[in-house]
C-alpha cells in the first residue's frame, strides 16, 4: 500500500510539473499568435551610474500593440503584460553592449538601450535585429509625436 501511495504521489508531481511547463508553452504561443513579438529583456528603474552585476535583469517577450509595446514576462502564467511602455514616451538615452555579469545574464547577442520612460530609466536587451525594428517602431510615431532617439 505504502508503494503505491508513493507511485501515485510521484505520477501526480511529474503530471504537475509537465502540465506546468505545457501552460508557459501555451501561454508564450498565445502572446506570440497576434505577430510583432521579440525576446526583450527588462531591467526597470535602473540607477544614472552604469550596474555592470547583471542583478534585476528579467528575461521577457515584447509585443508592439499600435503606439505601445507590451512586455511579458517568461515565466508567469500571468495573462496580462507586466510593463506597457507608450512610444510618445520613450526616450532613448544609450545604446551599449553587455559588460561584466550582465553577458551571463542577457542573451547571448543582446544589446542594451538606455531607455526613460515617464520619468523612470529602464533598460531593454534585445538581438541586433529586434534593435533595428524596435528604433525603427520608435521613429515612425505618427506626425505631431515627440520621439527621442538618441
Amino acid at each position: 500500500m505504502e508503494m503505491f501511495l508513493a507511485l501515485l504521489v510521484s505520477g501526480l508531481v511529474v503530471a504537475l510539473v509537465v502540465i506546468g511547463l505545457f501552460v508557459f508553452g501555451l501561454r508564450r504561443r498565445l502572446i506570440q499568435r497576434s505577430g510583432g513579438t521579440f525576446d526583450c529583456s527588462l531591467r526597470w528603474n535602473v540607477p544614472e551610474e552604469p550596474d555592470l552585476s547583471g542583478k534585476g535583469w528579467v528575461y521577457g517577450v515584447a509585443r508592439y500593440s499600435g503606439d505601445r509595446i507590451a512586455w511579458f514576462r517568461v515565466f508567469s502564467y500571468a495573462p496580462r503584460p507586466r510593463r506597457v511602455l507608450e512610444r510618445s514616451a520613450i526616450e532613448v538615452l544609450a545604446r551599449r553592449m553587455p559588460e561584466g555579469e550582465e553577458e551571463l545574464a542577457l542573451l547571448s547577442d543582446a544589446v542594451v538601450l538606455g531607455c526613460l520612460h515617464q520619468g523612470t530609466r529602464l533598460e531593454l536587451a534585445m538581438s541586433e535585429d529586434a534593435l533595428t525594428g524596435f528604433l525603427a517602431w520608435l521613429e515612425a510615431a505618427p506626425p505631431g509625436q515627440r520621439v527621442n532617439v538618441a
